[in-house]
């Protein structure tokens, strides 16, 4: 009887450990990302911010000056989750990737992996800020 008790302990104990060892290798896995889209337009103008995946719709935003839009998601596990925005303007429309994994979750990216990806949006360019304060990094607008 106190054999029986003991072996089902153990199970136990082997199930609840080999559950919190696989939610932890999952969590990393599936790291978790925070983008933060920032309208820093010089013209002062409302920003009107658009972006989805292959699978979610994040819906249609308008950003007044300074203001900001967020959003928090897992990058999937082979690392392809891309979220393209459309920003708009007056008169300007403009598309860009605000998030690649191949970029923003890749150590060997030249501007290397962000968990929190602050993105300040300018006429010329977005460009994603550093947490360290240093100089921002640009890019082209895709369209």
């Amino acid at each position: 009887m106190a054999s029986s008790r003991n072996q089902n302990f153990i199970f136990m104990l082997i199930s609840i450990m080999i559950i919190l060892a696989t939610t932890s290798f999952a969590s990393a896995l599936f790291s978790e990302k925070h983008v933060v889209i920032v309208n820093k337009l010089v013209t002062r103008a409302t920003l009107i911010v658009h972006c989805m995946n292959k699978g979610e719709d994040k819906g249609v935003i308008s950003l007044g000056p300074g203001d900001s839009f967020d959003f928090r998601f897992r990058v999937n596990l082979r690392k392809t989750t891309v979220y393209t925005c459309s920003f708009a303007w007056p008169g300007n429309t403009a598309t860009f990737d605000i998030f690649r994994a191949d970029r923003d979750d890749n150590p060997k990216s030249k501007v290397g992996v962000c968990s929190e990806c602050i993105w300040s949006i300018y006429e010329p360019a977005p460009c994603r800020d550093r947490r360290d304060g240093g100089q921002p990094n640009c890019f082209p607008w895709a369209s």
